[in-house]
């Protein structure tokens, strides 16, 4: 059971003033409360995403567009920098199809994970530089990093490079001596790229790059209000209508109707694909999707990601259950933070890996992938401690880090590996409590069963897309009766119910449908006739054909009164 945060007072009973009293208090616990927030919100314009409203400095961005134009105009080579996830990978290629269309001399460059590691390097320089053949490099731009790169960049510029960063991670103290530093945390890194990619273009009538911003958006967890809900909402539109013959050909692969792609498929079922080259072999075949124009290869191409990323699903499972034998057997689950490391662990899994950890014990946890000189570890936080600051805290220990409040990332020589995992330890027992390791759920406000209706979920469907920042929004209903329920599902792992609410002269009359995914083992606790409090979603229930209201149970407990 979780801890019931609502975040309203308010109690909706009026079926006539009730759904737009429940749209306010959606609005407002976004966050949403001036008319002209509201008003872009619900009806979103690209033109109102400018360098000033996304937070990027706009001489910084000038002086960045205007070294482009000189090295496109004298011929020189760029090289495009990007990172082997999802928004990396889109990044990149909104930047090198930009450039490329204006007639550049310009070639992409993802680092290998494991060679070569996260972001800019000395040795992906000095390797870019071999595989392009000793073609004189002038210029570095980097999509989705850069921004802690500080000795990387000291090297570029040491050999006659210019490097002009373009990134959204949480900057350092002192920031690389770049040409010029394109830096927001209002996007993602591909939203970044976009902007730059505005200033350079020419023609922004038909723009394709929309889609990978969308994908970008989703895949990197940023926060869907503000430009990035609007780039999101105009990129949907775009991805649904998509040409590109990768994308095209994933969506075959993974048994998609392309019209119906929503945040739920980006977020499982393609970027899950688009990452797994980079968490396994190399990311360059991703960017290679995304770019081809050739049916065959794009075929070929999604075939692979496909095939990789169940390999990458199987190594997950296996190390998470690895890794959660390790937390149970040394009992660190008595602990403030989840620290395990091995020797077995592959970097490319241990982010997703240290994700299932904290979202199973709700606690910060970190994965380390133990290297002979050099450990690479990820790390994932919950909800209110920023992961990022926290590991900084011993950068005494580390040789970089970089990442956001939720996800971050680190190296660490191997022989510092104990006496990093003790601060750590002993900093997380100073810094959480067991308020703070409490799962939470957070509630708009108290409905009234009665006022559920199409009506109301269709102006709810009006706040989509939801994700992180503007969560689907979830609602209270108290002293609710159980008049049926069964199991469903294998194994008998759903529970479904019929819901009545209680005391009424016709109770049939607000009786409505609900589904708790995940609950099978409450069953035998719960009884017919029972009242009980819920908190849920609205959802709409597709079945042969016939469509109906049912809830999501998110959680339940008895009723106090």
């Amino acid at each position: 059971m979780k801890k019931w945060k609502v975040l309203s007072e308010s109690v909706i009973r009026s079926q006539e003033s009730g759904i737009k009293d429940v749209i306010k208090i959606i609005l407002e616990n976004r966050g949403l409360k001036i008319r002209n927030e509201i008003e872009e919100f619900l009806n979103p314009k690209l033109e109102n995403i400018t360098v000033k409203s996304v937070g990027i400095d706009k001489k910084q961005l000038q002086k960045a567009v205007q070294r482009i134009q000189t090295a496109i105009e004298e011929k020189e080579q760029i090289v495009v920098f990007g990172d082997y996830d999802v928004d990396g990978i889109c990044g990149t290629a909104i930047l090198w199809e930009t450039l490329n269309s204006l007639e550049a001399k310009v070639l992409p460059y993802i680092p290998h994970r494991v060679e070569e590691g996260y972001g800019l390097s000395t040795k992906a320089i000095q390797n870019s530089v071999r595989q392009f053949g000793g073609q004189n490099i002038k210029l570095i731009i980097t999509v989705d990093n850069g921004i802690v790169a500080n000795e990387a960049v000291k090297f570029a510029n040491k050999q006659g490079i210019d490097v002009i960063v373009t990134d959204h991670h949480v900057p350092p103290k002192k920031l690389p001596d770049a040409f010029a530093t394109v830096h927001t945390t209002k996007l993602c890194g591909a939203g970044v790229a976009w902007v730059v990619a505005q200033e350079l273009k020419v023609d922004n009538k038909d723009d394709d790059h929309l889609e990978l911003v969308a994908l970008a958006t989703i895949a990197d967890l940023v926060p869907l209000l503000g430009a990035n809900r609007t780039l999101l909402k105009f990129g949907l539109e775009k991805l649904r209508q998509t040409k590109r013959a990768g994308l095209l050909e994933v969506f075959k692969e993974a048994v998609l109707e392309k019209e119906k792609i929503g945040v739920y498929e980006i977020g499982h079922i393609i970027a899950p694909r688009l990452n797994a080259m980079g968490r396994l072999e190399h990311a360059i075949d991703s960017l290679r999707l995304l770019c081809t124009r050739s049916t065959e290869r794009a075929k070929m191409l999604a075939q692979t990601l496909g095939t990789t990323n169940r390999e990458r699903q199987k190594l997950t499972i296996e190390t998470v259950e690895h890794a959660r034998t390790r937390i149970m057997n040394y009992e660190l689950r008595i602990k403030n933070l989840l620290f395990v490391s091995d020797e077995s662990y592959q970097q490319g899994v241990i982010g997703l890996v240290a994700g299932k950890l904290a979202e199973e014990f709700y606690k910060p946890a970190i994965v380390v992938s133990i290297g002979e000189k050099y450990s690479k570890a990820s790390a994932r936080s919950i909800n209110g401690f920023n992961i990022i600051e926290f590991i900084r805290s011993a950068s005494e220990f580390l040789v970089d880090a970089g990442g956001h409040p939720m996800a971050a990332g680190f190296t660490v020589e191997t022989s510092k590996l104990t006496l990093l995992k003790k601060k750590f330890e002993q900093k997380a027992e100073e810094l959480l409590d067991e308020e703070k390791l409490t799962r939470s759920l957070r509630i708009d406000c108290e409905l009234d069963l009665s006022i559920i209706n199409n009506n109301l979920y269709n102006e709810i469907q009006k706040l989509a897309p939801f994700g992180m920042g503007n969560p689907e929004p979830t609602f209270v209903s108290k002293n609710v009766v159980v008049e049926d329920k069964r199991v469903v599902g294998n194994g008998g792992k759903h529970i479904k119910f019929k819901f009545k609410v209680h005391p009424s002269d016709d109770g049939s009359k607000f009786k409505v449908d609900g589904i708790g995914f995940g609950m099978g083992e409450l069953y035998q606790n719960l009884h017919v006739g029972d009242k009980i409090d819920i908190a849920y979603t609205i959802d709409l229930n597709v079945w042969n054909g016939n469509s109906s209201l049912q809830l999501k149970i998110k959680d339940m407990k008895p009723s106090s009164t």
